[in-house]
């Protein structure tokens, strides 16, 4: 259970974590975010954070593309965190949620000369899908936001609407996902996932100029798969039609973990489960989350000492 958060530069009680109606973020988006995970190793009595200083360079990069002025860098945000998950003294699996706010201004639809504000607060991991095997998928009916309108590369709270209406396309007609194509006509990523299919052996996944998020998992799952089962990579354009022919295909990100595909607009993929490249990937992900493999410890913060 939640009790703490990192708020006014301070560790208070999550329920005086309060702001007010008037605060510019709410009214017009402007502000970013983070996901990250912790993962709680039993053996090891030991909480893992996933990759802290990564998040926190993308979200101090989301924060620039806002004209965000923050007292902080990777590390200062690194050592918060930390601190705040053992004054949590969490011994399970968490999520974190950092966000960067415009905390006045409701009557001036400008981003400059406001007072930024950081907070940060987790929770006991909750599931981001119902299920993580066979998923069900969805070509949307919308686009992804192009990155000369907002970008698409970090995540601004505005730009979810877009992720949102996605998603609820999808799900009240029946799916669990959706898929998004970008401007093109390319595949761009799920509504909150970086998306990668399986073609004749080679790992595909389209380039982040196609209007996706730079996911940390994603970098993770591509690195993964090139350097410790000699997969190939390809970064590239991927048409619609070339979702129907894929032979496995699945999405990825901090929230979802890692999650199978088993059909796109009802053609099944593979054999509607999970393919053996994304099963030995995912064991993989699984085992670095929790500090079982030695030459990927360097992306994992301890929480405890």
């Amino acid at each position: 259970m939640t009790r703490l958060a990192f708020f006014e530069d301070d560790f208070v009680p999550i329920e005086e974590a309060r702001i007010s109606i008037t605060t510019h973020t709410l009214h017009y988006g402007t502000g970013c975010f983070a996901g990250m995970r912790a993962h709680w190793n039993e053996g090891k009595q030991q909480l893992y954070i996933f990759r802290t200083r990564d998040h926190f360079q993308r979200l101090l990069n989301s924060a620039r593309f806002l004209y965000c002025d923050l007292p902080y860098d990777e590390e200062q945000l690194e050592s918060i965190t930390t601190e705040l998950m053992r004054r949590e003294e969490f011994r399970q699996n968490v999520y974190i949620r950092p966000i960067v706010y415009k905390d006045e201004g409701v009557f001036r639809v400008w981003l400059h000369d406001a007072k930024d504000k950081l907070a940060i607060f987790a929770n006991p991991e909750g599931g981001y899908l119902r299920k993580t095997d066979g998923v069900s998928m969805c070509v949307s009916s919308w686009r992804r936001v192009d990155d000369t309108a907002i970008p698409a590369r970090g995540k601004v709270n505005g730009s979810y609407v877009n992720s949102a209406l996605a998603k609820s396309e999808a799900m009240l007609n029946g799916f669990d996902e959706a898929i998004l194509l970008n401007q093109d006509g390319h595949v761009s990523e799920a509504s909150a996932a970086n998306f990668m299919i399986v073609r004749n052996g080679a790992l595909i996944t389209p380039p982040i100029t196609s209007n996706l998020l730079e996911g940390v998992v994603r970098r993770s799952i591509l690195e993964l798969a090139n350097s410790e089962l000699n997969i190939p990579v390809e970064q590239r354009e991927i048409d619609r039609s070339e979702l129907y022919v894929a032979d496995e295909a699945f999405f990825c990100g901090t929230g979802v973990g890692m999650a199978s595909i088993g059909n796109i607009d009802h053609r099944v993929v593979g054999n509607g489960k999970r393919g053996e490249i994304t099963g030995k990937l995912d064991d993989l992900y699984r085992r670095v989350l929790i500090g079982e493999h030695d030459r990927y410890m360097h992306w994992l913060t301890p929480v405890y000492d």
